[in-house]
């Protein structure tokens, strides 16, 4: 079992920048693959961000490419998503989600089995 506690969200003005944390609990972090998703009012979940267990190999939606970037301490058990060039669209509650695979990395949502309970990101124009 793996609790996840995400914090770093605020209120920024467009074009600037934002570090989110996920600090999870137990002491196998580096064998979790770990995601960043967001969901912004009337709107589904989407994905933003995955990194892999070692953190080796990482995956961003379209939209935060080349704008976020998702990395991982396994020696802090947290993992991070620093978001430059921030956008009003941007705004929107941020989860992190993880699953017990090393190797795994998903746009899904469904594939992740644990999750935070989410920050809040606003960005004003």
């Amino acid at each position: 079992q793996v609790q996840l506690v995400e914090s770093g969200g605020g209120l920024v003005q467009a074009g600037g920048s934002l570090r989110l944390s996920c600090a999870a609990s137990g002491r196998t972090f580096s064998r979790y693959a770990m995601g960043w998703f967001r969901q912004a009012p009337g709107k589904e979940r989407e994905f933003v961000a995955s990194i892999t267990g070692g953190g080796g190999t990482t995956l961003y939606s379209d939209p935060v490419k080349g704008r976020f970037t998702i990395s991982r301490d396994s020696a802090k058990n947290t993992v991070y998503l620093q978001m430059n060039s921030l956008k009003p669209e941007d705004t929107a509650v941020y989860y992190c989600a993880g699953r017990g695979s090393s190797y795994y990395i998903s746009r899904d949502a469904g594939g992740y089995d644990y999750w935070g309970q989410g920050t809040q990101v606003t960005v004003s124009s």
